[in-house]
């Protein structure tokens, strides 16, 4: 139920979809990085952002090991909301280990059992999405 006396923000279904669809979700992170939204717009044909052999991957809830690959769904952004959560929806169904969900030169949604848990997922993420974005750079 939502109350108080504010406007919901647009997003506000995407963020039901995702409780609704994580069951163990008690805490949902929206961030807009550089990181991020470049890694988004570089990974937008190949549908998601794969991430593997890194020792941080352990941060992530059920992940017990460096040798993990997290792939990082992404949608494609859109201003029709209605639309968007029916295809988060979808990706959610289509990626079920993933730990955050990323909008196309937007931003990430993570989201955790806690505060504590998304707070962690979203840090975790973040630094991957630098570093793997750094090595693609030095890599040309």
């Amino acid at each position: 139920m939502l109350a108080g006396a504010g406007r919901p923000s647009a997003e506000t279904s995407l963020h039901g979809v995702i409780y609704r669809d994580r069951v163990d979700t008690r805490a949902i992170f929206h961030v807009h990085s550089i990181w991020n939204t470049l890694l988004s717009d570089r990974f937008a044909a190949d549908g998601a952002v794969p991430l593997e052999g890194y020792e941080v991957l352990k941060a992530l809830t059920g992940v017990s090991t460096h040798e993990h690959r997290e792939l990082v769904p992404i949608l494609e952004n859109s201003q029709e909301y209605t639309g968007l959560s029916l295809k988060l929806t979808e990706v959610l169904r289509a990626f079920p280990d993933a730990h955050g969900v990323l909008l196309r030169r937007h931003g990430l949604y993570t989201w955790g059992e806690s505060i504590a848990g998304a707070r962690r997922h979203l840090e975790a993420l973040e630094f991957l999405f630098e570093v793997e974005a750094r090595r693609l750079m030095a890599a040309g």
